[in-house]
C-alpha cells in the first residue's frame, strides 16, 4: 500500500496523535502551528494559529472537543475542535514540555521545564469549563521536580496517578490527590522520549535514548518486557488489536548529515510484544522519527519525522496473517 504524505509542517515534527475514533490525526511541530488532518486521505482540516514558537506537546480529549497543546512560548493553550479558536491560555514560566488530559477529560496535566532560573512543575488544571478564567485561576495541584526534568507523561489508571519519564531515566508514579510520590524505578540509562499507553491502560511503553523501548505495568511499574535496538528510540506504540509494537527513531539531528537513509537507520521497525524479536520494518522518512502512533482500529499506522512529514502507512494483508512459529507445548 502507498503512504499518504501529509505536507503542512515547515519544520521538524514534535508529536502525533489520533482521537479515539481514529477520523482525525493532530500533530504538533516546531514551527508553532499545530494541525489537524482526515486520517483517511491526508486532507488537512485546519491549523491551530496562536503559539509563538515550537509546539512540544499536544493531546485531544476522548470526545474530541478540546485540544490542549504545550510550547517553548511559555505557554499551554486551550482550543475548541469546532471553530479552531483559542478558549484558553495559561500562562508559564518556561517551556510546557508535556500535555495530556485525564481519561474523562475534567482535568489536564502539564510540565514545565527547568529553565531561566525556574524548576521543572507540575501542574494539575481544571478543565470542566475552558474559558478565559482559566489563565487567572490557580491549578489544582503543583509540585516541583527537584531531580531531572520531565521528557514525557502518561495518566494512570481510573485518573487517580500520573506517571512522569525524566532525562535520567526515572519514572515516578505520583498520587493526584497529594502530589506525593508513589512509587519510582530506574529502568533506563538515558532521557525518556516517549510513553504511550495500552489500548485499556493497564501497560504502557517507554522509548529511550538508551537505545530501548520497554513495556512496563501501569499500575506497579513492574517492567515486562525490553525491546533493543542500535539506535537512540524516539518513540514507540503499542498496537490496539495485535501483540505488536512498533518504535522509531535515529541519531541526534545534527548527526542526520552524515548518515545514508539506505542504512535503515530511520525505519520504523516492528517488534513482536511478547517475543521481542523484529519482524519489519517499514522505511519512507529522511531523517529520525520523532512521533509514532497507531490508528485506534490496528490497521495502519503514522509516523512523524525530522523531515517534517507525516507518514500514514496502511498495513497489506500478509501484515494481518503473519504469525510467529513457537512450541506451543
Amino acid at each position: 500500500m502507498k503512504p499518504l504524505m501529509l505536507q503542512g509542517h515547515e519544520r521538524a515534527i514534535t508529536q502525533i496523535k489520533y482521537n479515539r475514533e481514529g477520523d482525525l490525526l493532530f500533530s504538533a511541530a516546531k514551527d508553532s502551528k499545530p494541525n489537524v488532518w482526515w486520517s483517511l486521505n491526508g486532507e488537512r482540516l485546519g491549523t491551530f494559529n496562536g503559539h509563538g514558537g515550537v509546539v512540544w506537546c499536544l493531546d485531544v480529549d476522548w470526545q474530541t472537543i478540546n485540544l490542549i497543546t504545550g510550547g517553548g512560548d511559555s505557554s499551554c493553550r486551550l482550543w475548541d475542535l469546532e471553530t479552531g479558536k483559542n478558549i484558553a491560555t495559561v500562562k508559564t514560566n518556561s517551556s510546557v514540555r508535556t500535555c495530556n488530559f485525564s481519561f474523562s477529560a475534567y482535568q489536564a496535566a502539564y510540565t514545565t521545564d527547568k529553565a531561566m532560573g525556574h524548576p521543572c512543575e507540575v501542574f494539575m488544571i481544571d478543565t470542566r469549563t475552558i474559558d478565559d478564567s482559566l489563565s487567572t485561576q490557580s491549578p489544582i495541584l503543583k509540585w516541583e521536580i527537584t531531580d531531572s526534568k520531565v521528557t514525557s507523561m502518561v495518566w494512570g489508571t481510573l485518573d487517580e496517578t500520573i506517571i512522569t519519564g525524566h532525562e535520567a531515566g526515572d519514572l515516578i508514579q505520583w498520587d493526584l490527590r497529594t502530589g506525593k510520590k508513589v512509587h519510582s524505578v530506574k529502568e533506563h540509562t538515558h532521557q525518556i522520549n516517549d510513553m504511550q499507553l495500552s489500548r485499556d491502560g493497564t501497560m504502557f511503553i517507554t522509548a529511550s535514548k538508551d537505545q530501548t523501548a520497554k513495556l512496563f505495568d501501569t499500575s506497579s511499574l513492574e517492567l515486562l518486557k525490553e525491546y533493543k535496538t542500535e539506535r537512540p528510540v524516539n518513540s514507540a506504540a503499542l498496537s490496539p488489536i495485535l501483540d505488536h509494537v512498533v518504535l522509531g527513531g535515529g541519531q541526534d539531528a545534527m548527526e542526520v548529515t552524515t548518515t545514508s537513509t539506505r542504512q535503515g537507520k530511520f525505519d520504523a521497525r516492528f517488534f513482536h510484544l511478547v517475543f521481542e524479536e523484529e519482524f519489519g520494518r517499514v522505511k519512507g522518512h529522511f531523517g529520525p522519527i520523532n512521533s509514532l502512533a497507531f490508528h485506534p482500529d490496528g490497521k495502519s499506522f503514522a509516523s512523524g519525522g525530522e523531515d517534517g512529514y507525516i507518514r500514514v502507512q496502511s498495513f497489506d494483508q500478509s501484515y494481518f496473517d503473519y504469525t510467529f512459529d513457537y512450541n506451543r507445548d
